[in-house]
């Protein structure tokens, strides 16, 4: 018996399958159309990343463009704004990601603890609010906090003494990354919580009761049993950020960013807007993003390799 016979009588008959899918057809109705539209907006628009390899404009064409090999991406590799675009958008996510990350974790922890249900629920419910507002809401309400005039910010610092004249923190660019990660964390906190929570109510209740009888006050108990029982979460989560890492959010950065602020706030993604649709070189923006999406894959595969190898906590 050849091998592809043997594969083939390990594998579920035809007619078995066919009744397998007529069983979950329901179950089928609802995963069909997710795949459809991934593969639209986000499979068929690939064949467009061919224009990093190619002289492209928008008269001639992808397929009539000429082949420009890896001259765009050795344009960039030797472009110091890119080097610039790429300090920045590093520097901003790995203060995020020390600063940022462990903060959902903390306040999931404490919320969970929380006794008084009523007060426990609204504090959700504000954490909550603001991750449903467009940055362009939430950003102009930034810029008006740390406005120099009626800013709030700015009042209570001289109310309290801390500085004797008003400070224009979007002007100075040693504040940016600084402003970039606390408005993230404040807008995203109660959001980024809501995995954590759900975790924490999957923690055995038995072994919490097995900590008060042994002793364990209410911070030994987080420490020692919340904690370790929502590792795995933590792991994928984290293994998600480290990937991420030349990622942050575009909108959130092009509302902040001003001509005074541009040499600490200029990033990949408003790098990658200005030179592909308002400098119209269509096919360099392209070979920046590509690259950015094959660090991104290695650095998913190589976190991943490592939380496997130190942390057994994997994703695949």
């Amino acid at each position: 018996m050849t091998l592809w016979k043997r594969i083939r009588t390990m594998l579920p008959s035809r007619t078995y399958r066919i009744d397998s899918l007529r069983a979950q057809l329901d179950a089928q109705s609802m995963v069909w159309p997710g795949l459809i539209f991934m593969f639209i907006f986000n499979f068929v628009p690939m064949y467009g990343v061919i224009i990093a390899f190619k002289d492209y404009s928008i008269i001639a064409g992808i397929l009539e463009a000429p082949w420009a090999g890896m001259r765009h991406f050795q344009a960039f590799i030797t472009n110091r704004q890119f080097y610039n675009a790429l300090r920045n958008t590093l520097g901003i996510n790995i203060l995020g990601l020390v600063v940022g990350f462990p903060v959902p974790i903390i306040f999931a922890l404490f919320l969970y603890e929380l006794r008084s249900q009523a007060f426990k629920k609204l504090t959700q419910t504000i954490s909550y609010l603001p991750h449903f507002l467009s940055w362009v809401v939430y950003g102009g309400l930034v810029i008006s906090l740390l406005s120099t005039e009626t800013g709030a910010v700015n009042a209570l610092l001289l109310g309290v003494g801390l500085i004797q004249e008003p400070i224009f923190f979007l002007g100075e660019p040693r504040y940016f990354w600084a402003i970039a990660v606390i408005t993230n964390i404040t807008k995203t906190l109660g959001w980024s919580a809501i995995l954590y929570l759900a975790a924490i109510a999957g923690v055995d209740p038995q072994l919490h009761e097995a900590g008060v009888i042994d002793g364990a006050g209410r911070f030994q108990r987080m420490w020692h049993i919340t904690l370790p029982a929502i590792g795995g979460t933590v792991f994928i989560l984290l293994i998600f950020s480290i990937s991420n890492m030349l990622n942050w959010g575009f909108d959130q950065i092009w509302m902040l960013q001003n001509a005074l602020n541009v040499s600490t706030s200029e990033i990949i993604d408003t790098y990658v807007y200005k030179t592909g649709l308002q400098q119209l070189r269509f096919s360099y923006a392209a070979a920046v993003g590509l690259s950015r999406s094959v660090v991104a894959v290695i650095l998913l595969l190589f976190t991943n390799w490592l939380a496997g190898r130190f942390a057994d906590r994997s994703l695949f």
